[in-house]
């Protein structure tokens, strides 16, 4: 990769990070899968549509869209590897032609101004060090008119998941998940600071819907514990304990999760998101 500046991600998620969500991604689709629909429709994807999918992934939302514009096509952009080569081959055993991957910043990719009718996102625009650039880039790469749909965590509070790990705090050094406007998971938490963003970056129409969805953390409370304590913040924090009290944390929040688990066994925790639109101005793509 070339012109990378989010260089921390980059490491993240080419490392132990980027291998994890690769190795489960039907878990983490089953997870997130619920705003999948919610967010494409808000893209409004045509037929013919040209997408950009900013943070891919695995791929699953790219597909998704390419499904959607039978006569078009979808690009999804990453900076990881591991996920990138997960997303290629699974467009290749679901027979996706009109979709392809590549790798790289989306904050200095060097997109051909105009080339895409909509971006979408889901849960891939969180982390950019300088997300007005971010989005001016994406921007610039939409035709004038074009759209721009994405997913962000809500307020921290109102996810069960992070509710279920701050059980631990009396075993883990469990500190703050993430304040609205300070870099992380939920930086794009909080609603104004999404407008002046967008509204810098080139964005007009834009429109923030609180959104609900239960995602699938695992089958059975045993389960969804493991899951929940091998991803990146589970893992941090237990990287951190003593054996004694990683034992004391799985039985904790094992515990917890029992009150959680439906008729079929399945964990269900509620995320709660925005679903975010907009459309570029009609002088951006072309600057």
């Amino acid at each position: 990769m070339r012109d990378i500046v989010n260089a921390e991600q980059a490491q993240a998620w080419n490392g132990p990070e980027g291998v994890h969500w690769a190795r489960h991604q039907d878990r983490w689709n089953a997870v997130n899968g619920g705003f999948d629909e919610p967010l494409l429709d808000a893209a409004r994807i045509a037929a013919d549509g040209r997408t950009l999918d900013v943070g891919c992934g695995a791929g699953r939302t790219t597909r998704l869209a390419a499904l959607r514009a039978p006569q078009g096509h979808a690009l999804g952009l990453d900076l990881s590897a591991p996920m990138l080569a997960e997303a290629r081959a699974s467009a290749e055993r679901e027979g996706a032609t009109n979709v392809r991957f590549t790798q790289g910043d989306a904050q200095t990719y060097p997109f051909e101004p105009g080339s895409f009718d909509t971006a979408i996102s889901r849960y891939g625009v969180m982390f950019f060090a300088d997300p007005v650039a971010a989005f001016a880039n994406v921007a610039r790469a939409l035709r004038p008119g074009g759209r721009l749909a994405f997913v962000v965590p809500a307020d921290a509070a109102l996810n069960e998941w992070v509710t279920a790990m701050a059980t631990l705090r009396d075993l883990l050094p469990v500190g703050d998940f993430g304040r609205p406007g300070q870099p992380g998971m939920f930086s794009l938490a909080a609603p104004d600071r999404v407008r002046d963003i967008l509204t810098s970056a080139g964005f007009t129409g834009i429109t923030l819907t609180r959104t609900e969805a239960y995602g699938i953390w695992g089958h059975g409370a045993e389960d969804a514990a493991e899951f929940l304590l091998g991803t990146g913040p589970g893992r941090h924090l237990m990287e951190q304990a003593d054996a004694d009290a990683r034992e004391a944390a799985r039985r904790t929040l094992t515990d917890h999760l029992r009150g959680h688990e439906a008729m079929d066994g399945t964990v269900r925790l509620r995320s709660t998101s925005w679903l975010v639109g907009a459309d570029v101005r009609g002088d951006v793509s072309a600057g």
